[in-house]
């Protein structure tokens, strides 16, 4: 088809489709969001954060493999469709084992322990397991083999697992963020730019008051008179980046608001704001788009800065910067990995952002 008879969406999605980083980075953020839309069906521990863990089983090495012995809680509640979203209730009482034997009515079982001269042994009847008649099923049904393939933290948790929960974290902060960014922005954007005169005047001013505060001392003081926690610091990261919306906002639209579609839109007797909504914003939403994607990069560093600070989402909610956090002092020991997982996932999926809104640049201008 011929570029003239393309709408300019259509030929920005052709652009865009050529560009292979562009489209490669989209993917790539698009398998991200569904892994942590859907964590807690893949995570190996789908316990509410991702938060089982036992101490016997500490800062295991990635390939860790431990027999685990589930015995059943007497209080049980019932599962529902929420769960796959939010994560399950414990059911189950989970003991790391190393050895197994069969006795009569009774499993006698010796805790694991990575010194093999400390020996624990407990036991568990079959009265602990309703519906069950002998032990052999019993065995078959409750103790299974459980590897763990990025190891075990501190606590004992999956690593894998927390790793899948706190990415919610990091792509939640970026829709949220950008989402009260652009409201804000183009609010003020667009009452600057459209009326200007005084009304610029104090939206400049504004904008060059938060522009002069460094980012991530912005935010750590609106999070602190917010306080701390998970919402607070989707809040606190968006209040701080409407300012570039806003200045480039105001900027387009007072390059276009002397235009002939805007002149015929005010001799129709169209309200400010139904031109304002109606009329300009479609028309410069492209640099707003771009600049949208790259916010999501930052959104995404600053929550990691601050989960960094302990400001950011508070234990036991799984951050990626929560867990750099807790590990960056295994760098230079023999476990470099438990920092360097969650670093690598944030250094992706910032570049991922950045390269798409690099795409979406190029895609979305008209000159070439």
């Amino acid at each position: 088809m011929n570029k003239s008879t393309q709408s300019l969406t259509g030929i920005a999605l052709q652009k865009f489709k050529k560009n292979f980083w562009g489209v490669f980075s989209f993917g790539f953020i698009v398998l991200l969001m569904l892994l942590s839309i859907f964590a807690y069906v893949l995570a190996p521990d789908n316990s509410e954060n991702a938060n089982w863990g036992d101490l016997t089983i500490r800062s295991e090495k990635p390939g860790f493999e431990v027999k685990i012995l589930s015995i059943p809680l007497k209080e049980q509640t019932e599962s529902s469709f929420w769960d796959f979203l939010l994560g399950h209730e414990q059911k189950f009482s989970k003991e790391p084992i190393s050895d197994f034997k069969l006795e009569k009515d009774k499993i006698v079982y010796t805790l694991y322990n990575d010194d093999p001269k400390v020996i624990i042994q407990k036991e568990t009847t079959l009265q602990d397991f309703p519906g069950y008649n002998n032990l052999e099923d019993v065995a078959k049904d409750y103790i299974k083999n459980q590897k763990f393939y990025l190891g075990t933290d501190k606590a004992g948790r999956d690593y894998l697992s927390r790793m899948l929960v706190g990415s919610r974290v990091s792509i939640a902060i970026g829709f949220v963020a950008v989402f009260i960014s652009l409201v804000v922005g183009l609010f003020f954007g667009a009452l600057g730019g459209y009326y200007g005169g005084k009304v610029d005047a104090f939206v400049m001013w504004l904008v060059n008051i938060i522009w002069s505060i460094p980012t991530l001392l912005l935010v750590i003081a609106i999070t602190l008179s917010l306080g701390k926690g998970f919402w607070q610091v989707f809040v606190a990261v968006g209040l701080t980046m409407w300012v570039e919306v806003a200045r480039v906002v105001r900027g387009q639209i007072i390059s276009v608001k002397e235009m002939q579609y805007v002149t015929a839109a005010k001799a129709l007797g169209y309200t400010n704001w139904r031109i304002i909504l109606h009329h300009i914003l479609p028309n410069i939403m492209a640099p707003v788009i771009v600049i949208s994607a790259a916010n999501f990069a930052s959104a995404i560093l600053v929550e990691s800065g601050l989960s960094f600070l302990g400001l950011g989402a508070q234990p036991p909610v799984p951050s990626w910067g929560g867990m750099i956090k807790d590990y960056y002092g295994d760098i230079i020991l023999d476990k470099p990995y438990l920092a360097m997982v969650p670093g690598t996932a944030i250094m992706l999926l910032t570049l991922a952002f950045m390269m798409m809104g690099n795409a979406l640049r190029d895609a979305l201008d008209v000159k070439n």
